[in-house]
């Protein structure tokens, strides 16, 4: 099969192209990017035989067209705004195509995308994309479902904790400030309950979770659980779904005061000598100061907890991930847990393993014990333990 990886070359890119040249199905990786000189970071352990690299320009659908034509299946791990006209295209070619990224902005493409019999698989990557392969997994265990609570973040191994923040940067730093503006979703006995990003980082929506191996972690509500519990059709049994982001402890503590003082506002600051916002310094200030070293581990951990009923009994099960940077080659943790999962989900568009068309996703149509076991083979292992409540 021909892939074509849309950022090859950025981190995650460079993951996902990675795995796909280890697989003996891949005839060809089009790696396409606009600058192609970050490739150098994997010519030692790669097959680069494999790899036809292209630049291009992603705002240019010429430049697009004619590698979507030559591709079996497309991987899109561009920058968001480029994720709807990289599913136009797909649609246009015929191409099915794999994206990490939410699917709300290209919900409305479905009846196009099935009338012309492409897949686009989105929200396929780490968090979202491994967490929901893994809720579809678990209702199949219970009779009814009544708590989904998906906890995952990045952050960097103890050793490297060498800033105020216990923070380093594992994939854009722009993304991680976004994520600190993103309002959430979440049932609480069963009511909606909505957290705007404004009251993100509060003492009273923060709470802390223990992670074996790791021990203490912050749980920072980041997302849109009802969403997805409505996805999964539980949502009438449900009465306790969130999504949370984890991080070491003192991250909330330390953007709370900054939110408050409006140092996350997108406005231009007045009387200074050209336009630019607090969020703009924040980012391109602290970015260059979060980089991790070259023999420094990221880290990346999951918990997902499920409570229902089976057989007339109180059932929690519980899944466990954590990934750590490969040292040996470079990829960071995030990387592995982005890039490994559209590597395969795309594999599987193409030989067939997912036959579905329109806007996918995981928590529906990625058969669910295939993808795992694929995973664990690249040396992402999910535990799970299940025990009977009182």
């Amino acid at each position: 099969m021909i892939v074509l990886v849309l950022g090859g070359c950025g981190a995650q890119g460079r993951a996902a192209v990675y795995d796909l040249v280890r697989c003996p199905d891949v005839r060809e990786v089009i790696c396409a990017d606009a600058r192609l000189d970050a490739l150098r970071h994997i010519r030692d352990f790669v097959d680069m035989s494999k790899i036809t690299p292209v630049q291009i320009d992603a705002a240019d659908s010429g430049s697009l067209r004619q590698w979507f034509q030559r591709a079996h299946v497309a991987i899109d791990l561009l920058p968001r705004q480029f994720m709807r006209p990289a599913c136009q295209m797909a649609i246009q070619t015929g191409t099915g195509m794999v994206n990490t990224n939410y699917p709300y902005a290209v919900a409305d493409l479905d009846a196009a995308a099935r009338e012309a019999g492409v897949a686009l698989m989105c929200a396929c990557g780490l968090d979202p994309g491994i967490d929901l392969v893994l809720y579809a997994g678990a209702r199949q265990h219970f009779d009814e479902l009544n708590v989904i609570d998906s906890c995952c973040g990045g952050f960097p191994e103890k050793a490297a904790c060498d800033n105020p923040l216990n923070y380093k940067v594992s994939w854009v730093f722009e993304g991680v400030l976004a994520a600190t503006k993103r309002d959430s979703r979440m049932l609480r006995d069963g009511k909606v309950i909505h957290i705007p990003a404004a009251r993100q980082h509060d003492p009273d929506c923060v709470h802390e979770v223990a992670f074996p191996g790791l021990g203490t972690l912050e749980a920072i509500p980041n997302g849109d659980a009802v969403f997805f519990a409505d996805q999964l059709g539980v949502r009438p049994t449900l009465r306790q779904t969130g999504r949370y982001a984890l991080r070491w402890p003192g991250w909330s503590a330390f953007w709370r005061p900054l939110k408050q003082l409006g140092f996350l506002s997108e406005d231009p600051v007045a009387g200074l000598p050209c336009p630019v916002s607090p969020y703009q310094m924040v980012e391109k200030l602290l970015g260059p100061r979060l980089q991790y070293r070259r023999d420094e581990k990221d880290l990346v951990a999951m918990l997902n907890f499920f409570e229902g009923r089976r057989g007339g009994r109180r059932i929690r099960r519980t899944n466990r991930m954590l990934i750590e940077r490969d040292l040996k080659t470079g990829i960071m943790a995030m990387a592995q847990g982005v890039g490994y999962p559209a590597s395969i989900a795309a594999q599987m568009l193409a030989g067939k393993e997912i036959t579905e068309t329109g806007v996918l996703s995981p928590l529906r149509h990625m058969p669910c014990a295939p993808f795992i076991g694929a995973l664990r083979r690249r040396g992402v292992v999910v535990e799970e333990e299940e025990t009977v409540l009182p």
